[in-house]
């Protein structure tokens, strides 16, 4: 029988490999699928963390972000522009698809683990706009994902104690184009955990419940582990053929001019494991 196995390592000072390492656990999951499902939950200091598609230019005020020293770094998945700072929680989860239908597994599954910890909060969280999770009027999380082949990637932020005076400085977030979308308004309207339940939320108290959540929906035990070898080598290799660039986090290069990359974690998994 899997289990769930729990990765809760960070580098809250380093954004650029701590999106690196997202990737990692990703593609080396779908290399080697049939592996127990990983939830990994994480921080970062102070980063904006912009979606595959989006403009750097459109999404954040530029000027206010060297200001203050904020980072910015794209990650491999769509979605909006979200900020990060430690009292932000962020989560991924790859898992084997479960059906034909990878949407559904992601959205209509995987995304009941944040739902299932945040009822542990004693919170009423719904899904709306198909990736956020919100409580009230408000979002407190939003998701974005991946599938390739069996393998599935689902990772998402956690307001919980949020700077929201800088999140509204240093995004840009348009309203007019979210209603072109045809999204619902709470798209724009978040709030944090802390002031739904009333309370300070301390990372022990988040860590518990997401795993706990986790668990309770794939029906397995956790256990807490270190990333291996591979994925801190492949990790590594990320950060310094494309997370760590201007051409990826700034200038919109797609993934398919970083191939040197995945080259490298190639070459380092023939190494490996012949």
């Amino acid at each position: 029988m899997k289990r769930l196995r729990v990765l809760l390592f960070e580098t809250p000072h380093d954004p650029y490999y701590n999106l690196a390492m997202e990737e990692a656990l990703y593609y080396l999951g779908s290399r080697y699928p049939r592996q127990d499902p990983v939830l990994r939950i994480w921080r970062n200091a102070n980063a904006v963390i912009i979606g595959y598609f989006q403009r750097a230019e459109e999404e954040v005020r530029l000027d206010f972000a060297e200001r203050k020293g904020i980072a910015i770094v794209r990650r491999f998945t769509g979605g909006g522009a979200v900020y990060h700072d430690l009292g932000n929680i962020n989560y991924a989860v790859i898992a084997e698809r479960l059906s034909g239908d990878p949407i559904k597994d992601l959205y209509g599954f995987l995304i009941k683990g944040v739902i299932n910890a945040l009822k542990g909060f004693g919170a009423d969280p719904r899904i709306e706009n198909v990736n956020d999770i919100v409580v009230g009027d408000a979002k407190v999380s939003g998701t974005a994902a991946s599938f390739r082949d069996r393998t599935l990637f689902l990772h998402g932020s956690l307001l919980v104690s949020t700077d929201l005076e800088t999140l509204s400085s240093v995004l840009n977030i348009s309203r007019k184009k979210l209603e072109d979308k045809r999204v619902s308004s709470v798209k724009y309207r978040v709030k944090l955990l802390e002031e739904i339940l009333g309370r300070r939320v301390g990372f022990s108290e988040l860590v518990d419940k997401i795993v706990g959540g986790y668990a309770e929906l794939f029906g397995s035990k956790p256990y807490c582990d270190l990333p291996t070898k591979e994925e801190v080598e492949a990790a590594k290799i990320l950060k310094e053929e494309k997370y760590g660039k201007e051409e990826w986090n700034l200038r919109r290069f797609p993934s398919s001019s970083f191939k040197k990359a995945y080259e490298l974690i190639d070459d380092l998994l023939a190494q490996t494991r012949g």
